[in-house]
């Protein structure tokens, strides 16, 4: 049986997995004191929509929204402001 000499290239993922399980080690670390941090930043984002829609999407950081509505998936319809 010939040997494949693929030992190089098994090594080289052996280190790539080590290294991805580190940085997952890392990040777990830095927010294992907050175990609901992803929570509390949609929770944060759900806030700032609900103040743009009652503002009806004008202000700072409300155009974001804009492309989404307007269409049936999303049932808000905004008036469409016209010249005079």
């Amino acid at each position: 049986m010939a040997d494949p000499h693929n030992k190089r290239k098994v090594g080289y993922a052996m280190i790539v997995v080590a290294a991805s399980l580190t940085i997952i080690a890392l990040i777990g670390l830095a927010i294992g004191s907050d175990v609901l941090t992803g929570d509390k930043i949609q929770r944060a984002k759900g806030v700032h929509f609900e103040q743009c829609k009652e503002n009806n999407f004008v202000g700072e950081g409300c155009e974001k929204y804009l492309p989404y509505l307007n269409n049936d998936v999303s049932k808000i319809y905004l008036e469409e402001e016209k010249g005079s």
